[in-house]
């Protein structure tokens, strides 16, 4: 019976693009060329993936259920997560285990029954802790990704961007940097009903807060808080400009997103980067490299995250015991690029 991996060599596409084009995924964007190609492969090796939408298939125990925070129209446009997806699909192929979807948490409804006929869950994004305890009332065997909950019996897989921030702001401070501001999104976390709910701060925020207070910067401590969107980046930017009477030396941005609205901002007021204020950002998506100048940013290899979550919830499935709770940091890399430069 030919694999999922034989379609992928033959269509000349990666396994996870095979299993998204025929699951008819509509959060998966590619070419419609290689759509048919992918297709027709899949049609001339007689290849079949009948998906259960009610539960997993033949030998359950070995199946991967996935609650996924984005909807698939959020998801396509933030790499971040689309990648972490991406990944899961990946190594389950490659240990051939079959995942689906089992809802998204804004869904409304959720038949939260059907948890318990996977061998384990892989939860991306991150949910009250309430929530998480009732669904390891149906499942013990869960993974979260991008989580940081405060619960001591859940295995779950973090970024590192609270220790990245201090990080970057250290280096900023010894190019002489004091002036700093953040812009960012606002943080929550979704309800067992699909319901958001607000978080005082995020952590990149509160890293920020924090570092400032600690080097006496208080004077120059403000966070501009909105959406995570380009249009948003943009906006705060422009406030930052009207309202303050020192212009910022340097300006931390939470999302690549964001920091193409600042950039706009600050080239529609004629203010250089980065001789008048250096720009950092996170994400590190490919159009980076291509800004002018060049965007310095954090990146963060969130496929190897979904690679991870696998692994763990593989061993989940195999050991059938419970094993001890673990806490796995992902670390990211700062790219350093032409946006920052020392504070003349």
């Amino acid at each position: 019976m030919p694999s999922i991996r034989d379609v992928a060599k033959m269509a000349g596409v990666s396994p996870a693009s095979v299993s998204r084009i025929l699951n008819n995924d509509k959060s998966f964007h590619i070419n419609e060329n290689t759509r048919k190609r992918v297709i027709e492969v899949s049609k001339k090796l007689k290849y079949n993936k009948s998906k259960n939408k009610s539960g997993p298939k033949e030998n359950k125990g070995m199946n991967i259920g996935l609650i996924l925070r984005h909807s698939e129209k959020d998801e396509a446009q933030d790499p971040y997560f689309q990648n972490i997806h991406d990944g899961i699909i990946e190594e389950a192929d490659k240990w051939r285990l079959e995942t689906d979807i089992v809802f998204r948490m804004h869904d409304k409804e959720k038949n939260l029954d059907l948890l318990s006929k996977y061998g384990a869950i892989i939860l991306v994004g991150q949910m009250t802790n309430d929530a998480i305890e009732k669904l390891k009332n149906y499942n013990k065997n869960i993974v979260l990704v991008d989580a940081d909950p405060v619960l001591d019996d859940c295995t779950y897989i973090q970024n590192d961007f609270t220790n990245q921030t201090t990080k970057i702001l250290n280096y900023l401070y010894k190019l002489g940097h004091r002036n700093i501001v953040y812009v960012g999104g606002r943080a929550n976390v979704v309800d067992i009903k699909g319901k958001t709910v607000p978080l005082e701060v995020e952590k990149r925020a509160l890293a920020y807060s924090n570092w400032m207070k600690v080097k006496g910067l208080n004077k120059y401590e403000h966070l501009y808080i909105r959406n995570w969107t380009i249009k948003d980046g943009y906006n705060l930017c422009n406030q930052i400009i009207n309202e303050s009477q020192e212009l910022p030396s340097a300006i931390l941005v939470g999302s690549d997103p964001m920091a193409l609205g600042v950039y706009k901002a600050l080239k529609n007021h004629n203010i250089k980067i980065p001789e008048e204020v250096s720009v950092v950002s996170f994400d590190d998506v490919e159009l980076n490299r291509y800004l002018t100048p060049a965007l310095s940013s954090v990146y963060m290899d969130s496929k190897q995250m979904g690679h991870v979550a696998v692994r763990l919830v593989r061993d989940m499935m195999i050991e059938e015991e419970n094993a001890m709770p673990l806490v796995i940091t992902c670390r990211s890399k700062f790219n350093l690029r032409e946006s920052v430069m020392e504070k003349l």
